[in-house]
């Protein structure tokens, strides 16, 4: 096959001027093996097998970024829903014990996050995942690279709201035990959850998986917002066509990477995640890929009509370059970790009630957004209800990572640093759903469901 000038210098420009890179690449490790009656053993053998995995993906991903020149920002390891090893431990006391183990093992080998420090409840709830979820502040406060998550439902099995009435206590206690509510940055309620996304918090490795998987999360904001800055004249049938060449480019780059990785890891490759994924690098952004197309200010009339656009763009972009797409796979809109979600809160183009519309038709959900610390638990219950409820219906990953700030009102900017960014605290409608939501129970499942 040939390879003209043109291509060359393309690809090079999306490297060097447009913020393309692997945003991630993630290892998941089967735990299911580690277990054992005797808990010290138990750690051990989870502490020895995350370790060594570890340390070898972050020294052959450092090869693949000498050898090709694209970055891979993070290097990051997905395990075996804890709550599922750990039926057999299952008091608070071991696991902050477990957790504290698995952040030191990534720590020691150069890993940024741990996930699937979670539960599988879309149904219903043992003992062990009660008593995680009763873990969770300790969990979330007292590490730095564990993620959890929980699956609070599915298309087929409803939404589980007793598992939802247990979050926003939860989430209240987190908050209140860590700097600026960072520690509920690590966790995130999900529906639909797939065993193969490789993006935190709600990264695990599925219990259908082999021993390993190596799977693959991609970006490119700038790259597509380049593309369409210089298509200003599209229609939009027109506008779809230019993002989705580009979606598959580097889609096809992703996967290459990925895949030479895991042969090198000795590992099956997954999936590639062609999901574009913000940072606070200036440029890196959706919000800007928004406005790009002629919104003045994402959250306008027009923007959830903008996004599915984008998504459906990058989706059929994806699919043409891969026959291993999987994971999320669309277009991530975090407030927090976007600049330009951040300036369309300050400036008032961008409410909750907007946001969670655009969730409607993007990838995710209601994702690292900041609300007062004073709202009650039942709203925030309330807010994580109708973000799932969107997606147990449309037949479609939704999820929510919140934080309730204490001592911050609506209006104020509150600083995570890093690749969190800042969170602008939100307006929440004043007005109670507390004894509808308190009814617990369950959503049950969309007609849609009854498929066989």
């Amino acid at each position: 096959m040939s390879i003209d000038i043109d291509e060359v210098y393309e690809t090079a420009s999306m490297i060097l001027y447009q913020n393309f890179d692997i945003r991630t690449v993630t290892l998941g490790i089967n735990l299911k093996d580690c277990i054992d009656s005797d808990f010290g053993r138990f750690k051990a053998k989870v502490h020895r097998k995350i370790g060594t995995n570890a340390r070898k993906l972050v020294a052959e991903a450092e090869k693949l970024e000498s050898k090709y020149g694209i970055s891979i920002v993070n290097k990051r390891i997905s395990i075996t829903p804890i709550s599922i090893v750990m039926e057999g431990h299952s008091s608070r006391r071991c696991f902050m014990e477990m957790a504290e183990t698995i952040d030191s093992a990534a720590g020691d080998a150069g890993i940024s996050f741990v996930g699937g420090f979670g539960a599988l409840v879309q149904k219903g709830m043992t003992g062990a995942d009660r008593t995680l979820i009763d873990s969770l502040p300790d969990v979330l406060s007292k590490t730095e690279r564990v993620c959890a998550f929980l699956n609070l439902g599915s298309s087929v099995a409803g939404l589980n709201m007793d598992a939802v009435n247990l979050l926003g206590n939860m989430l209240k206690e987190t908050a209140a035990r860590s700097r600026n509510a960072v520690g509920c940055a690590k966790f995130i309620a999900m529906v639909n959850a797939p065993e193969d996304n490789p993006f935190m918090a709600g990264a695990f490795h599925g219990v259908g998986e082999g021993d390993f998987a190596l799977n693959v999360g991609i970006s490119g904001p700038g790259v597509v917002r380049s593309v369409v800055e210089k298509n200003r004249e599209c229609d939009l049938t027109q506008l779809s066509e230019v993002i989705k060449r580009t979606a598959f480019k580097i889609t096809r780059a992703g996967e290459l990477v990925g895949r030479e990785l895991a042969s090198n890891l000795g590992v099956e490759f997954g999936i590639v995640d062609l999901s574009l994924a913000p940072t606070t690098a200036e440029g890196d952004s959706v919000a800007g890929i928004i406005e790009s197309l002629g919104i003045e200010r994402i959250g306008a009339p027009g923007s959830t009509l903008a996004v599915a656009l984008l998504v459906d763009a990058v989706k059929k972009g994806g699919a043409m370059a891969s026959g291993s797409v999987g994971g999320l796979s669309g277009t991530f809109i975090p407030v927090s970790e976007d600049l330009g979600m951040v300036e369309a809160v300050r400036k008032g183009a961008l409410s909750l009630e907007k946001l969670e519309a655009l969730t409607a038709v993007c990838s995710v959900g209601l994702d690292m957004f900041g609300i007062p610390g004073d709202t009650p638990a039942e709203t925030i219950n309330a807010i994580i209800a109708d973000e799932l409820a969107i997606g147990v219906v449309n037949n479609k990953t939704t999820a929510v990572r919140v934080l309730p700030v204490p001592g911050k009102k609506a209006g104020d900017l509150v600083r995570l640093g890093g690749l969190l960014g800042d969170v602008p605290i939100m307006r929440v409608n004043r007005y109670s759903s507390r004894r509808f939501v308190g009814r617990g129970g369950r959503l049950p499942a969309p007609i849609t469901s009854l498929r066989n």
